[in-house]
């Protein structure tokens, strides 16, 4: 089997920026390693605006009273007695009236009228008994969806096409156009009929945006850039299409965000480049991972002629200064936060880039209050990359909630304003450093030359580095939580950490990623943080623009069996372990943080997860000193800071996915009765050479549950309800 290139796992950031700030609680002596237990398991409630017990809000209901899920390796999804899981959208589905049913067989056209692939974060959004949009609807509404990727080994996306496709140069156009199709983002009307959920595929509301979709402007303080002018747009003010779309976000005014993450693989460059660019843009490449000869995740760019094609060469092909007669910048139109209107396809999509371009997941706000500025927090999912907020310039207005236009409401609060930069301290503290022009180490970097502001947000990472930002564990979703405003943020795994550092690539552990172990898969050794962690941040009292914060660790990703004084520091048992954490939401609804994995690491006990959690609050644990020997036989202690370990009846497993899936995205009608979530790539392990025959597909799921022809398996929607009727995790 030809080992598959794994785009997302980028690694550009080699700056020497600590891996924490410079004063990491290091000392050196002769000490053994720690292997005392982290503490007794003990009741976790919230604190800021009250308490949440094992009541829910608004209710009476008790929340975690299921029974956990065991762990499972079975090609099923699993949920707890007394909740029903069923498949609602999967790929490839009509969303016209036109549009064929799918055969799953290989033979499909018209993706741009169907489910595209990977299902991602989605956001609900409701609508009332007259088609017009409702906060409150609970029987009928819109899910704005997105579509990450494709499931691949070499180039071609092999359930897509008949035979398999093509895994050799050059692709033929037919699966090229198969492919950017199902990229992107969807929009599908849903309604309960009896009880029963269903799409809606004739209604007008549906519509697809894909990797070519021609209505996409750029907004904010890039628009009309230089960075930013190719063929397509020789005034730099829009683009085509959104490309690897992963965690999402609503607005306060009720339109849908998406972060466009890891985009960077789908381009090539020429063994030539850096020579014929010659310039400052051969930094910025690398820092985001497109060195010179870099080949392309699927090699669209080999489908012909047409421009639509030419497009995923970011090589430097033509003669004007500018850019504006190739698609040398191309790449400077990828990596942002996309806001789309759910309930109004007419309106153009805009890519926000006042909150800066890097590997985008979730962008999660903080709590709006009248008079201040709003906050978005973002994280940027590459190996030893950064935190963000952004702070509007504009103040927030209660009216703006129920605006007569929503995308350019969203103008008003995402085109101005300031994006920061986290750094953590050792001393469970944080601040957040502006990332501006104006800034001196900025504007005297010697590892990139920025000439205005617009620089500065579209190579926010080189921005980053400038000023000395704290390399994290990979950050993922990030959210918000309800009952006190802290926000968390996932950090999934990272395999470059490590005690001693050999490369420019690695980083030592400190007090926000502080874990450096072996974990063992079968015989082979994982090295790192494989299991990852949440960390959770309390801005100080200004609140939204503050520029500082208390952080500690909510939980660390762990096996029950781990060391308990190194790595299972969360104290965690078999109905709750989990590994890589990455999608994050807590429910409006009833409160509770919903933690569901991305993982390799732990695949051969079980497969990916969904966890309930009713989270304490920041500073509710204790500081905690990993000790670790060094190769010459010296001790290196590592000051963290540990949240209260959640015991059985505040973190339980609540579903386990169907075979080689990641679970991903979550978002629930208001009354939390009904609960949306995607089972994506199931079956991704499956050999291309196997396509021909079913049995050897590592997944047949959702086809083995009943749903859809062929047994192709494909990324779904499933949605859960609670056979009493009840809220879901209740």
């Amino acid at each position: 089997m030809t080992n598959r290139i794994d785009f997302n796992d980028e690694n550009s950031n080699t700056s020497a920026n600590p891996s924490f700030d410079s004063v990491l609680q290091a000392r050196l002596s002769r000490r053994t390693v720690l292997r005392g237990s982290v503490g007794t398991m003990g009741t976790v409630v919230f604190g800021g605006l009250g308490s949440l017990s094992a009541t829910a809000c608004g209710g009476g209901d008790v929340l975690l009273g299921f029974d956990a899920v065991a762990k499972s390796q079975a090609d099923v999804v699993s949920v707890p007695a007394g909740y029903t899981a069923s498949v609602l959208y999967a790929l490839g589905d009509p969303l016209t009236a036109t549009t064929p049913a799918y055969k799953n067989d290989g033979t499909d056209t018209d993706f741009e009228n169907r489910a595209g692939d990977h299902h991602d974060g989605m956001e609900w959004f409701g609508l009332g008994t007259h088609g017009k949009p409702s906060a409150n609807a609970t029987a009928r509404g819109l899910i704005a969806m997105n579509h990450e990727a494709t499931t691949d080994e070499k180039l071609s996306s092999f359930f897509l096409h008949a035979n398999g496709g093509t895994s050799t140069l050059p692709r033929p156009a037919v699966e090229v156009d198969k492919e950017t199709a199902i990229h992107g983002v969807s929009v599908v009307e849903v309604k309960a009929r009896h009880g029963k959920w269903s799409t809606v595929p004739d209604s007008a509301f549906n519509f697809r945006l894909t990797a070519l979709s021609e209505n996409i402007l750029i907004n904010g303080p890039a628009r009309g850039n230089a960075l930013l002018k190719t063929k397509y747009s020789p005034d730099g003010t829009k683009t085509r299409g959104t490309l690897n779309n992963c965690g999402t976000g609503k607005t306060p005014w009720g339109t849908f965000l998406t972060g466009e993450e890891n985009w960077a693989g789908y381009f090539t460059r020429s063994a030539t480049d850096d020579a014929a660019r010659g310039d400052k843009s051969v930094a910025a490449l690398r820092r985001y991972g497109r060195n010179q000869g870099a080949v392309s995740r699927h090699g669209w760019e080999s489908g012909g002629s047409d421009d639509k094609y030419a497009r995923w060469n970011n090589s430097k092909l033509g003669t004007s200064v500018d850019g504006s007669d190739d698609y040398r910048n191309e790449m400077n139109s990828m990596g942002y936060i996309v806001e789309l209107d759910a309930y109004d396809k007419n309106k153009a999509a805009r890519k926000r880039s006042a909150l800066g371009r890097f590997a985008h997941e979730s962008a999660a706000f903080g709590t709006p209050v009248a008079g201040q500025p709003l906050a978005v927090y973002m994280g940027d999912d590459s190996r030893g990359e950064y935190i963000y907020k952004f702070v509007s310039a504009a103040n927030w207005a209660v009216a703006d909630a129920n605006p007569a236009d929503r995308i350019t409401t969203g103008d008003k609060y995402l085109d101005n304003g300031k994006l920061y930069v986290a750094k953590f301290n050792s001393d469970g503290k944080g601040a957040w450093v502006e990332l501006s022009i104006g800034n001196s180490a900025i504007a005297g970097y010697a590892g990139y030359t920025f000439a205005d502001q617009a620089d500065v947000l579209v190579n926010a990472r080189l921005a980053a580095d400038a000023v000395g930002a704290t390399k994290m564990d990979r950050p993922e979703w990030c959210s918000t939580n309800i009952a006190n405003g802290e926000v968390y943020f996932t950090l999934t795994n990272n395999s470059n950490r490590r005690l001693e550092p050999s490369s420019s690539s690695q980083m030592a552990p400190d007090s926000a990623n502080p874990r450096v172990y072996t974990d063992l898969k079968g015989t082979t050794e994982q090295k790192g943080n494989p299991n990852g962690h949440i960390l959770r941040l309390k801005e100080d009292s200004v609140g939204n623009a503050a520029s500082s914060f208390t952080w500690d660790v909510y939980v660390f990703g762990a096996e029950s069996s781990a060391a308990p004084g190194t790595v299972n520091l969360s104290s965690l048992t078999d109905e709750q372990d989990f590994s890589s954490p990455d999608g994050l939401v807590f429910s409006p609804s009833t409160g509770i943080m919903w933690i569901q994995t991305d993982d390799g690491a732990y695949t051969d006990v079980t497969n990916c997860m969904m966890l309930a959690a009713l989270p304490g609050q920041v500073g509710d644990g204790a500081k905690k000193t990993l000790n670790y020997t060094k190769a010459d036989g010296s001790a290196l202690g590592v000051d963290t800071f540990v949240g209260k370990a959640p015991g059985a009846d505040k973190l339980k497993r609540f579903l386990v996915g169907a075979k080689d899936c990641e679970i991903t995205g979550l978002c629930e009608t208001p009354d939390g009765k009904a609960m949306f979530i995607n089972i994506q790539h199931p079956g991704e392990g499956t050999k291309m050479a196997d396509i021909a025959d079913p049995t050897k597909y590592t997944s047949q799921w959702p086809s083995n549950a009943g749903y859809g022809a062929g047994k192709r398996p494909r990324s779904a929607t499933i949605v859960i309800t609670k056979d009493d009727g009840g809220r879901i995790g209740t």
